[in-house]
């Protein structure tokens, strides 16, 4: 796929009256902001045609900016706030000189960086967007965005915002940007859960990460040879085989309890077949990374369109032998009670210790730079979150796909384009154990 960048600029917020705030201000991070990953995360958007021009997809944009203003701003005071000084969002024009159906990579492929602009060596801009035009009219939308400025829930009440302002209507409903006062701590604080070495811990010790690297890969039973490479697979779920998959996991499950979630019964038959591919030892203990989105379950609930995060994550754990040895229904069990744990008194917890984290020389668990997760696994789910409402005039994006991240460990799990049900995971595993992978990861057991 050749892709020929046409322009590059800056797009900076367009205000209704025609006259921005008087001065910028500073707005702080917030506790749940500066635990997450300080990187931008990109998405792409597949559009069929017709599409409207670059001009009002950049207009909408500028006026979605203008209410989304965090957006438009630049991360200071080594990100710790936000200046809301409007700089603007980088807008990239682009076309392939061919139609997107033979042009668009059908799987998992470096290529697909090449839809979106370089987010890696930290970009200024907070947003980044790529318009890249096919031959056949088609329209593929990279979006790139600062996790620690929105999580997927505020990132997609966003993109819908961007949409409703390119076709001229007004952004509504608006976002909730009370921050400030929201996630105050407690006085006195009650700090009842354990988040050292959970959402926080100390600096590493000064040593060469290939070296920290190497000594972690012996730790748990494999050696460096034949892991030089990292693959992403895409492994499509049926609406059946998810049916049976549920139905699986709940089969052991009193009447009392209700049957395990889609989400439950995936992430553990997926967590299953990854650590058995992976060929470790019985008694390696293996976890996984969850997202848990705080708003419902916080109290007071934080509005579904507040803006910025309100995440914190699970983390169920198992040592191996047990975890392949027994029953999907068991790994299930295990999600379920982590992500139960997760609650509004957890949440509460967290806020009252991260206010002494700065103090500690704490830093987040949450690291962007780690290259290999083995044994363990990191899921992001889009399974609740409504990408496809970013309309720009012809109607929702008919494929939404996660940009290429050959993290070792890392899992997308995403709604299939065929909007039947089914869904498409994204695994990224060494490749030989992405082999073993592959033959074994529709098996139910």
């Amino acid at each position: 796929m050749k892709v020929k960048i046409e322009s590059s600029k800056i797009v900076k917020p367009s205000y209704e009256d025609g006259e921005a705030p008087a001065h910028a201000q500073r707005v702080p991070l917030s506790v749940f902001d500066k635990v997450t990953y300080g990187e931008h995360v990109a998405l792409i958007f597949a559009f069929r045609p017709p599409n409207p021009p670059n001009s009002e997809v950049e207009l909408g944009l500028a006026k979605a900016l203008a209410v989304y203003r965090e957006w438009a701003g630049r991360i200071r005071d080594g990100r710790r706030s936000v200046l809301l000084n409007d700089a603007g969002a980088r807008f990239v024009e682009a076309t392939v000189d061919a139609p997107m159906a033979v042009s668009m990579p059908s799987g998992p492929s470096p290529e697909v960086r090449l839809l979106h602009p370089r987010i890696d060596g930290s970009p200024v801009e907070l947003v980044q967007v790529q318009l890249t035009r096919f031959s056949c009219g088609s329209l593929a939308v990279g979006f790139a965005g600062h996790h620690q400025i929105a999580d997927g829930q505020a990132t997609a009440n966003f993109l819908a915002a961007w949409g409703l302002a390119t076709r001229r209507l007004p952004l509504s409903p608006l976002p909730v940007c009370d921050r400030s006062t929201r996630f105050a701590p407690r006085d006195p604080p009650l700090v009842e859960f354990p988040h050292r070495e959970v959402e926080y811990r100390a600096p590493a010790p000064n040593k060469k990460r290939d070296i920290a690297l190497d000594d972690e890969k012996e730790e748990i039973g494999f050696g460096v040879a034949g892991h030089d490479k990292v693959k992403v697979h895409r492994m499509h779920l049926s609406k059946d085989f998810v049916a049976q998959l549920k139905a699986r996991a709940s089969s052991a499950l009193p009447p009392s309890r209700r049957g395990y979630t889609t989400f439950q019964s995936v992430v553990a038959h997926l967590w299953r077949a990854i650590t058995a591919a992976r060929g470790l030892a019985a008694g390696v203990t293996t976890k996984v990374r969850i997202s848990v989105n705080g708003r419902t379950r916080m109290r007071p609930p934080v509005p579904r369109d507040y803006f910025r995060n309100v995440v914190l994550w699970a983390f169920p754990r198992s040592n191996v032998g047990e975890l392949v040895s027994r029953p999907v229904g068991h790994a299930a069990e295990l999600i379920y009670r982590a992500v139960a744990g997760v609650d509004n008194a957890y949440f509460r917890s967290f806020v009252d210790f991260a206010a002494e984290v700065e103090a500690e020389g704490l830093i987040p668990t949450a690291d962007s730079e780690q290259a290999v997760l083995c044994p363990d696994l990191e899921v992001d789910a889009w399974l609740g979150i409504n990408f496809h409402g970013l309309d720009f005039g012809g109607g929702g994006p008919f494929c939404v796909v996660p940009t290429y991240y050959p993290m070792e460990g890392s899992l997308f799990l995403v709604p299939s384009t065929l909007g039947d049900g089914s869904m498409e995971a994204y695994v990224a595993l060494f490749h030989n154990h992405l082999e073993e992978f592959k033959r074994i990861c529709h098996r139910i057991t």
